[in-house]
């Protein structure tokens, strides 16, 4: 049985604009390159649930050769001539689809929808190759938590299938203070974001649940949609461990940011 993960996924392009940015990225693609090996060798294909989109119900990627989404602004002309070439899989979103109806969850196929950056940018460090079948999943209007835990628990058996859950978004989405002014909401939420993942199940789900009381929840995320992709990797791995596969405290120069995996 594959494990799950919750991915930090960066911002923007940033896998190619590792000369703009430096070693700002170093960690972070180190620890994305580390998954292949975690989990030992490539998966069937991989379902990654976006932060970058949203429906009335759930929804999921469904064409064959997905095009692409360029989901963000200001960036370097190349940038939006990015081609990541990975197939889709129509197979795995009817399987998708067919798990999440079986326990009463709406859910819709899409097959115009592209990869967006939450999808590129995280599955290109991990296989570059762009040789693994993606399927995107939605994430649900009205991102309420429990909907989303619901829809990982109905998706539990890809994981016997070969297919890898990946929950693509970050620990940490505030964009108004995406830097030193975000540093003690940051810290303080990912301090209680890790803390709640050495829970037991129960209770780890049960904080996750109400995870807007935590410490800075609002200030950390604003609106939720980067944290919900976590909600749905959970889900699919509620009884396992968690274990802190990527972590930065000074993340851009002071942000604690954190990727996990559920399961061995």
């Amino acid at each position: 049985m594959l494990p799950t993960y919750f991915l930090s996924h960066g911002g923007g392009p940033w896998p190619w604009m590792k000369t703009e940015f430096g070693g700002a990225y170093d960690v972070l693609d180190a620890s994305l390159r580390d998954i292949e090996r975690q989990i030992g060798g490539k998966p069937k294909a991989v379902l990654v649930v976006t932060a970058h989109w949203e429906g009335g119900d759930f929804t999921l990627s469904s064409g064959a050769q997905p095009d692409m989404i360029y989901d963000y602004g200001g960036f370097p002309p190349h940038t939006y001539a990015i081609r990541y070439g990975a197939p889709g899989s129509p197979e795995l979103a009817a399987r998708a689809q067919a798990l999440l109806q079986e326990a009463g969850i709406a859910a819709g196929l899409d097959a115009q929808r592209g990869f967006d950056h939450g999808t590129f940018s995280a599955m290109y460090p991990v296989f570059p190759e762009a040789d693994v079948p993606i399927v995107q999943l939605s994430l649900k209007r009205g991102l309420d938590p429990l909907a989303h835990l619901a829809a990982g628990r109905a998706l539990r058996p890809l994981r016997d299938e070969g297919v890898l859950i990946v929950g693509s978004g970050l620990s940490y989405h505030n964009l108004r203070a995406f830097n030193g002014a975000g540093a003690a909401a940051s810290h303080q939420f990912d301090g209680w974001l890790r803390q709640a993942m050495a829970l037991a199940p129960k209770e780890r789900a049960i904080a996750l649940m109400n995870w807007d009381r935590a410490p800075a929840a609002r200030a950390a995320h604003p609106r939720e949609e980067h944290l919900l992709p976590l909600m749905v990797a959970l889900g699919a791995a509620e009884d396992d461990p968690a274990t802190v596969v990527y972590h930065e405290d000074a993340f851009m120069g002071a942000l604690a940011v954190s990727s996990f995996r559920f399961g061995n």
